[in-house]
């Protein structure tokens, strides 16, 4: 098998990296950028043509106010520091999730710029999920057809994936939740549903372009079979 066409990141591990080090938590985030980097890069310059990032998920908003706060300024930082390099390297970037009215309206401006900006790229598309939910994504869809009034025996799986947000973006084949957790944590629920999931120990900060290249090497050696079987052929003799 080739390598995969959608890679798809749960990018855990920053707190736990930070406590490792008697950090505070946002010592984590901040020392996760590299790897964001270092991933973006390394997937670009193999020709995986979608990557996503879940950033920061609806349930995030949960955290303590001041780690929100450097999430979203720290969220702006990378924005604008790396829009330009982005663009140069012909990568389209999206942002699922809601425009909640608790993101600074600074950042979704900043966020509003760069996907004008890359929005005729075609080489890679980035997708960052940021205050993003899965069931919210399928709730939303559900409306849509709703409110389009689609006759339920209409409905089809494919007619359902029109109304999520970018029904263009193909189903994700290799998800990466690094830290060694194994949660789906409500990130892309419909879009991961046939995905390979590999759960390498390595916390965020430390994942680089090595540790993505042994998931994709093992991506490779798997034999996906979408819940059909494979009959060998019967070897003729004679």
């Amino acid at each position: 098998m080739g390598l995969p066409s959608h890679v798809a990141c749960v990018m855990d591990g920053n707190g736990r990296w930070a406590a490792q080090r008697s950090l505070p938590r946002t010592a984590g985030h901040q020392a996760a950028e590299a790897a964001v980097i270092d991933v973006i890069e390394t997937a670009c310059a193999a020709g995986i043509p979608w990557l996503s990032l879940f950033a920061f998920s609806t349930e995030n908003w949960r955290r303590p106010h001041g780690e929100v706060g450097f999430l979203m300024r720290l969220v702006q930082h990378g924005v604008r520091k790396h829009a330009m390099t982005l663009h140069a390297r012909g990568i389209r970037c999206r942002f699922l999730g809601d425009s909640d009215a608790r993101i600074p309206p600074s950042l979704a401006g900043d966020i509003a710029d760069l996907m004008t900006l890359t929005r005729a790229n075609t080489r890679m598309t980035l997708t960052v999920a940021f205050d993003h939910g899965g069931r919210r994504d399928i709730v939303s869809a559900a409306r849509s057809l709703i409110r389009d009034r689609v006759p339920a025996e209409q409905v089809t799986e494919e007619s359902f994936a029109r109304h999520l947000p970018y029904p263009d973006t193909p189903d994700v084949d290799l998800v990466i939740r690094t830290s060694g957790e194994q949660r789906i944590s409500n990130f892309m629920l419909w879009q991961v549903a046939y995905a390979e999931w590999m759960f390498p120990q390595v916390l965020w900060p430390d994942f680089r372009a090595a540790h993505l290249w042994e998931c994709l090497d093992a991506y490779r050696r798997r034999e996906r079979r979408f819940g059909d079987v494979q009959v060998p052929t019967a070897t003729r003799k004679g």
